[in-house]
């Protein structure tokens, strides 16, 4: 099911109905940003947009909420596009627990049409524009940055392969966010301390296989490329940069390689950001580029972040919920049943287990709150029972208003850490954070008036896979 690179994922979209080109001319600002936002306010299963005809550009074409749809996730995944969202969740844990796939080698890529090294400009390359009105300049917000872990640079999983904000700064400048939490930060650290300079790779315009690896919370030392072949059920293709020891990957659109420069730190933001709420400007890294590729006629990719549902939520729901299911079932292997964490990039995590004893759901909750995805985020964990589907809201809610008694089952812990981004930090990267246990009490603990529940009437999952079955 692997897509052979950016276009051929676009191809997809378009026979599937799933990609709606805008041939009229459309500004840069504020048109490709509120189309974007126009969109995703129009439900789960709108199509991708392909702008071919932009103000004050000859031949630019951008495409933007790629993945903004449950559809395009199922598309993604080579799933039918009217898969259910539940059943690409088990999907994606099945090949999850594949990994590692390990990389297919190329000697070169469709991206090498093109190689710039001398007066680079990036507003000249780059089709550039805000996407809310308060961002502090233009941004890449759906490339993916490669760098590799200088103190083990033989261990193929300790190169990283994020999704990261950065904004242009300058003709060959771009200035990026090193959140606390993620990857990039340790390796800024480790050449700092070394006062060298980080060399980095940054790719715009990727099937969307890597794109969702890249932006899922693996452990430190899982590859994304080994991941995406996971996910696609076949080796991934990368082809070696020419400026350092990083793989690119072989589909993108654009290739920028260039360094962090140690020490330097320059003002960046604000930002619109996933959490619906500006960012501020701080004092952030700055990477300069030295070297260029791209295609002839490149597709420069986009997305709109902001109040959420955008694309981002679409982007990092799935593939956020299922490590965190991963790791919590190493921990209980025979409880957890499900996992979403698709609200807001985890900040809000809704547990589905089996109860073994009176107590046992916080101690999951709590569990959850020690992931290496929890640490940053999952400010507010709900724990529903085995029969609650955590991906059914009505049934989530159904279980907040009659399991949860607020003296017993709200549970306060102070003082963690949370990603900075957090509106609602104080000090910023500092929160309490809270477990709502809403599980049916079992003994030890024996209060309420559980001993009836209503039960579904028989062969009610017969007809759920033939209902389903007739509506696709």
């Amino acid at each position: 099911m692997a897509y052979k690179d950016f276009r051929d994922f676009l191809h997809t979209l378009e026979k599937e109905g799933q990609l709606l080109t805008i041939s009229d001319e459309v500004k840069p600002e504020p048109d490709l940003a509120a189309a974007n936002r126009a969109l995703n306010n129009l439900g789960d299963k709108t199509p991708a947009l392909f702008f071919n005809n932009i103000y004050g550009y000859t031949d630019a074409r951008i495409a933007m909420n790629v993945m903004g749809s449950w559809p395009n996730h199922a598309l993604m995944m080579g799933m039918p596009k009217n898969t259910p969202l539940k059943e690409q969740f088990f999907e994606f844990a099945r090949r999850y627990e594949q990994f590692p796939v390990p990389v297919k080698r190329e000697e070169a890529a469709p991206f090498h049409e093109v190689e710039i090294t001398e007066n680079i400009n990036l507003f000249d390359i780059l089709p550039l524009f805000r996407l809310n009105q308060g961002d502090g300049g233009f941004y890449l917000d759906k490339a993916i940055l490669i760098s590799r872990d200088l103190d083990d640079p033989d261990t193929y999983g300790k190169q990283n392969v994020g999704l990261y904000r950065m904004q242009v700064k300058g003709k060959n400048r771009l200035g990026i966010q090193p959140v606390p939490q993620h990857d990039i930060a340790i390796h800024i650290r480790q050449a700092e301390e070394r006062g060298e300079n980080l060399k980095v790779a940054i790719a715009l315009g990727c099937e969307p296989v890597i794109t969702t690896a890249a932006s899922t919370p693996l452990l430190y030392d899982q590859s994304e490329y080994e991941m995406a072949g996971a996910i696609q059920g076949e080796p991934y293709r990368v082809v070696k940069a020419k400026d350092a020891d990083l793989d690119l990957p072989w589909g993108a659109e654009v290739i920028l390689e260039g360094e962090v420069l140690a020490g330097e730190r320059e003002y960046e933001g604000p930002f619109g950001e996933f959490t619906g709420h500006y960012s501020g400007g701080r004092a952030m890294p700055v990477i300069q580029i030295n070297r260029v590729y791209h295609r002839k006629q490149p597709i420069f990719e986009h997305l709109y972040i902001g109040m959420p549902w955008t694309e981002t939520d679409y982007m990092i729901g799935v593939n956020t919920s299922v490590p965190l299911f991963q790791q919590l079932k190493d921990a209980f292997p025979n409880e957890i049943v499900a996992v979403n964490a698709m609200y807001t990039h985890g900040l809000v995590a809704i547990i589905s287990t089996k109860t073994r004893y009176g107590g046992f759901a916080k101690a999951v909750g709590i569990r959850a709150l020690t992931t290496p995805h929890g640490l940053g985020y999952c400010k507010l964990v709900i724990v529903v029972d085995e029969k609650v589907d955590p991906f059914n809201l009505p049934q989530v809610m159904w279980a907040l208003s009659t399991k949860l008694h607020p003296k017993h089952d709200a549970v306060i812990v102070p003082g963690l850490s949370i990603l900075p981004l957090d509106p609602g930090s104080d000090p910023a990267g500092m929160t309490h954070k809270m477990i709502l246990d809403a599980t049916t009490p079992v003994a030890p603990d024996i209060r309420g008036h559980y001993s009836q529940p209503l039960d579904s009437p028989l062969g009610v999952a017969e007809w759920e896979k033939k209902l389903s079955q007739m509506l696709r």
